[in-house]
């Protein structure tokens, strides 16, 4: 099996920040550059699922920070592609709002259809 960089994919550990490969549109909505890495795809899906999670709970960034024990500005930054989660604060925010977060592959197959 091939190593990821044999797939055409970068590193992790040299990929910018998700929402520095906007090519035209508002995060978490916009199209990406056609060479953006994977990682940028999976914040883009984790911020649409926050922001969505966040609007239907009627919950704010103070309040979600507060009930997940994630300050709102780590929300803030994960809500505006500033910033890729870890494990802990996905579990945390997944916990707070009773909801699955986290993309999964679903993010990098299907970003032809955003």
């Amino acid at each position: 099996m091939g190593t990821w960089d044999d797939l055409g994919m970068p590193r992790s550990n040299n990929d910018q920040l998700p929402a520095t490969y906007v090519a035209s549109g508002n995060w978490p909505y916009a199209r990406l550059v056609e060479d953006a890495p994977v990682s940028a795809y999976y914040g883009q899906a984790f911020a649409r699922k926050l922001a969505e999670a966040m609007a239907t709970s009627e919950i704010g960034l103070r309040t979600l920070g507060d009930k997940a024990g994630v300050s709102h500005a780590t929300i803030s930054r994960l809500l505006r592609g500033m910033v890729l989660p870890d494990i802990g604060t996905v579990a945390r925010l997944e916990v707070a709002l009773r909801t699955g977060l986290w993309p999964g592959l679903a993010a990098w197959t299907d970003r032809d259809d955003a």
